[in-house]
C-alpha cells in the first residue's frame, strides 16, 4: 500500500519515499483512529497526511514521554532542536531528518502556511511549563497551536468546494473537538504527567480541584462531583463538534468520507466515556471494535459513491467537449501538413 500511495502522489526520490514511509509507520502505530480514517482518502493524498501526523507525533512524544528519567531541560533542548530543524527544513525544503523532510515536501506541494507549524511548536513548548488552565479561554488559546492549526494544515490537502476562508473556521474547530475528546479520554494519564487540561473554572463549578482528581486516581474510588464535571466537559466538547460539522460539506467530495469517519469515530469516544460512567480517571474508554468496523464500512460506501460521481462528472466533461475540427487533405497542401485529429483526454487523474 505504501508504494501505491507514493507512486500516486508522484513521490519518486528514494530518500523522500523513505521519509514518507517512516511517517506512515508512525501514523499506523500511534494514531489508530486517525489512520483508519486516512485510509478513506484518495490514495495520492495520504502521504501528506502521514507527514503532518508524523511530525505532530514526534513533537508530542518529546513533550509527553512518561520516562521520569528525562529531565525537563533535556525535553526543552530536544524540542528546541526539533524547532530549529523544522525552520531550516521549511526554508531549504530539505532535511537529513526523515520526518522534517516529508513535512517540508508536503508544505511545498500543498502551499501550507509555515506559520501554522510555528504556532504548533509554541503550544508544545508551553506544555513543558504550563500544567493547568484557569479558564476555557485560556485552554482555547493553547489549543489554537496544538489542535486548530492541525485542521488548518489539513485543509489544503483535503481540498474544499467553498472558499478556503469560509471552510477554515470549521476545520480549526474539528481539530479542537478531537483534542478536547482526547483530553477527556486521557485525563488520568495526563494527571500522571502533572497536567490537568480540563479548565479549572469548569471543575470548580462542580466542586472539583486537582487534589480531588489525584485522590480519585490514586485510590480508585469515584466521586459524583467528578462525574458531573466530566459530563459538563463532554457537553462542552459536543458543542465544538457542532461548530465543526458544517465544514464537512465544504470539503471536496472525495475527502468527505475520511473526515466524516474521523468525526464519527472521535464522537464515539465520547459515547464510550459516557457509557462507562465517566470512569476515565481509572481506565481508558475504548470504542468497540464492531462499532469501528461499522463506521469504517459506512465510510467506504460513501467513498465509493463519491469516486463514482467524480468519474461520471469527468466523463460528462469529456463528452461535451467539441470534437476536433477535421481539415480537408488538400486544404493546407504545400507548406504545411494537414493537422492530425485531437483525441480528448480526461482533465484529471482517476481517483483511486
Amino acid at each position: 500500500m505504501t508504494v501505491r500511495e507514493l507512486d500516486a502522489a508522484g513521490i519518486t526520490e528514494p530518500a523522500l519515499r523513505d521519509a514518507y514511509a517512516h511517517c506512515r509507520r508512525l501514523n499506523a502505530r500511534h494514531g489508530k483512529t486517525y489512520f483508519l480514517a486516512t485510509r478513506l482518502l484518495p490514495v495520492e493524498r495520504r502521504p501528506a497526511v502521514h507527514a503532518l501526523y508524523g511530525f505532530a507525533r514526534w513533537a508530542d512524544d518529546i513533550v509527553d514521554s512518561l520516562d521520569a528519567g528525562i529531565p525537563a531541560r533535556r525535553r526543552a533542548a530536544d524540542l528546541a532542536r526539533l524547532h530549529e530543524r523544522l525552520q531550516r527544513g521549511l526554508r531549504e525544503e530539505s532535511s537529513a531528518e526523515p520526518v522534517v523532510l516529508a513535512l517540508a515536501d508536503t508544505a511545498r506541494r500543498y502551499g501550507i502556511d509555515h506559520g501554522h507549524f510555528g504556532d504548533f511548536m509554541a503550544s508544545m513548548r508551553s506544555d513543558l511549563e504550563v500544567t493547568d488552565y484557569p479558564t476555557y479561554d485560556d485552554l482555547r488559546a493553547y489549543m489554537h497551536g496544538s489542535a486548530a492549526v492541525i485542521g488548518l494544515q489539513m485543509l489544503p490537502v483535503l481540498g474544499s468546494v467553498a472558499p478556503r476562508e469560509e471552510a477554515a473556521p470549521h476545520a480549526a474547530a474539528l481539530g479542537v473537538a478531537f483534542q478536547l475528546t482526547n483530553f477527556l479520554r486521557d485525563v488520568g494519564e495526563d494527571l500522571d504527567r502533572g497536567r490537568v487540561y480540563l479548565p479549572a473554572d469548569l471543575l470548580s463549578a462542580h466542586g472539583v480541584d486537582r487534589e480531588l482528581l489525584l485522590w480519585s486516581r490514586g485510590s480508585g474510588r469515584r466521586d459524583p462531583r467528578i462525574t458531573a464535571a466530566f459530563r459538563a466537559f463532554e457537553d462542552l466538547t459536543r458543542g465544538v463538534y457542532r461548530e465543526a460539522a458544517p465544514g464537512i460539506a465544504m470539503l471536496e467530495p472525495v475527502s468527505r468520507p475520511c473526515i466524516r469517519t474521523a468525526f464519527v469515530l472521535y464522537g464515539g469516544i465520547l459515547d464510550a466515556v459516557a457509557a462507562d460512567g465517566y470512569a476515565v480517571l481509572h481506565r481508558r474508554a475504548v470504542v468497540p471494535r464492531r462499532r469501528r468496523a461499522a463506521v469504517a464500512a459506512d465510510g467506504l460506501v460513501r467513498l465509493t459513491a463519491a469516486r463514482a460521481k467524480a468519474r461520471a462528472a469527468r466523463r460528462r466533461t469529456v463528452s461535451t467537449e467539441p470534437p476536433a475540427r477535421s481539415v480537408a487533405p488538400g486544404r493546407c497542401a504545400g507548406t504545411h501538413p494537414a493537422p492530425r485529429a485531437v483525441t480528448a483526454q480526461p482533465l484529471h487523474k482517476e481517483i483511486r
